[in-house]
């Protein structure tokens, strides 16, 4: 259903959002163990991904709902965890692409400035980063992007 959801609301980040909390909410009305209820909703939050401002307004709303229901399933050291997995993750698929388009555009020599580029964690950087290798002629070009 989840994944069902997430193509049918593509373009509809609201209506993503009230099915995600919709699917949420049925994990605990069915009366599934904890453990169960956390990796079901590992999958929904990975497959329906939400915008900051709307991420954060569901997670309000999850909060809520666990406070009246009493069920504290997921705590909110757990939420952190799965949002730090799912930004390195993130940025691990980057690192790849970078790797993969320094290699493909400049050869061997693009590899070298590769060491530079894998201590920047900040995810927004690295997507600029890749973006950018279509367009820049040289790896000065690049360096300017995150320097």
């Amino acid at each position: 259903m989840a994944h069902l959801k997430a193509k049918e609301t593509r373009q509809d980040d609201q209506g993503r959002k009230r099915w995600k909390l919709d699917l949420t909410k049925r994990l605990y009305e069915k009366g599934y163990q904890r453990e169960d209820i956390i990796n079901l909703f590992r999958f929904i939050d990975w497959v329906m991904k939400l915008p900051e401002e709307l991420d954060n307004s569901f997670w309000q709303e999850v909060t809520q709902y666990e406070e009246e229901k009493k069920m504290p399933y997921i705590t909110s050291v757990e939420r952190r965890g799965i949002e730090q997995g799912i930004e390195q993750g993130k940025r691990e698929g980057l690192l790849e692409g970078i790797e993969m388009g320094l290699e493909l555009k400049f050869g061997s020599e693009g590899l070298t400035i590769l060491p530079e580029i894998v201590q920047i964690q900040n995810v927004e950087i690295l997507r600029a980063i890749l973006t950018s290798i279509k367009t820049v002629n040289t790896l000065e070009e690049l360096r300017q992007i995150y320097q």
